[in-house]
């Protein structure tokens, strides 16, 4: 009985409507697959179906790290989120600090129609979520210590939907408080403000844009069925050809598409880059970067990365001290000449 209950904990994420690989999304992006290739490429039925099941993808070294992965950073999540902070504790704290102002009190839309007070709530919980994705994402490319962790995600070689979970441990904490962040803040500031109507039913709502975000075929977007949408739309949503651009080893789309499900944040702050039609794509670091080459290496190596960056910050720091040092007069280093 025991065994089956961790065999269930560690294939969860398979049966969870609030997960990306939930089976239901799976089928349905296999769907959305099928369509793509045969109404829009114009491919047989035979051909598309050779495509999308094709061995040299999912029985690939990459692909084989990454369900390797998985069931190591499933052990792993289990043992570790029950010691991380929660949501609900970030938005407790939040709520009681909001009563110390004198700006808005509590309840004081109480009154507002719960309607549009669900439809508020989640709209503001998707964008906040997707917002704080994006810029996290983002750090995580451009200061070389969190890199350090984020490149095991980036040397897949290959990609499936697993590949999503091909992420170091200490990437999914931030990204675990990273939710908890900014979960917590809207939670906490739609019930002080709207009091008895935020109820659990309003919170749970949530989760029909998540619905519809994996339901649009989100585990495409870790895949090697490159899906582009109009232009126009992809400077609103990114599409799975644009996440799988942001994987390429090319110049061109180095530190782009950064998005979680929306691309505004890509097309304001200037990553944007939009889908291009009919071209290989190569996945991986590239043949300038250095990267985990083996299981232990995905664990290890961003710590070894991480000390060599911290050492040779600490050879600049001395050296810009010994500089500034020597370029005082001979008394204020050594004291007056005898």
């Amino acid at each position: 009985m025991e065994y089956t209950a961790i065999f269930d904990d560690f294939l969860s994420d398979f049966i969870d409507p609030k997960k990306r690989i939930f089976v239901g999304y799976l089928g349905l992006s296999l769907i959305i697959a099928y369509v793509w290739l045969v109404a829009v490429r114009r491919s047989t039925l035979k051909t598309a179906h050779a495509q999308i099941f094709n061995r040299k993808v999912f029985f690939s070294k990459s692909a084989r790290v990454d369900y390797k992965l998985f069931f190591i950073n499933r052990a792993f999540s289990l043992l570790v989120s029950p010691l991380l902070i929660t949501q609900i504790a970030i938005a407790t704290f939040i709520f009681y600090a909001l009563h110390r102002q004198n700006i808005v009190y509590s309840g004081q839309f109480s009154d507002a129609n719960k309607t549009f007070v669900v439809a508020l709530f989640s709209l503001s919980m998707f964008i906040a979520d997707d917002f704080t994705k994006y810029f996290l994402h983002r750090w995580m490319h451009r200061w070389p210590m969190l890199w350090a962790f984020h490149k095991v995600h980036h040397s897949a070689e290959t990609m499936t939907p697993i590949t999503v979970y091909r992420v170091h441990p200490a990437e999914g904490i931030l990204y675990g408080l990273r939710s908890a962040v900014a979960q917590g803040i809207v939670i906490s500031t739609f019930i002080f403000a709207f009091g008895n109507i935020v109820d659990i039913y309003t919170i749970v709502g949530v989760n029909i844009l998540v619905f519809f975000f994996h339901m649009a075929g989100s585990n495409l977007r870790h895949s090697h069925i490159s899906i582009g949408y109009w232009k126009f739309l992809e400077h609103v949503f990114i599409s799975p050809a644009q996440h799988q651009l942001h994987h390429s080893v090319a110049d061109e789309h180095h530190d782009k598409n950064f998005g979680a499900a929306l691309a505004i944040w890509d097309w304001l702050f200037g990553s944007l880059h939009l889908s291009e039609a009919e071209k290989d794509i190569t996945y991986g670091l590239g043949l300038t970067e250095s990267g985990p080459k083996t299981i232990v290496d995905m664990y290890i190596k961003p710590f070894q990365d991480i000390s060599k960056i911290l050492i040779l910050n600490v050879r600049k720091v001395r050296k810009l001290l010994f500089l500034s040092s020597s370029e005082k007069p001979f008394e204020a280093r050594f004291g007056p000449k005898l």
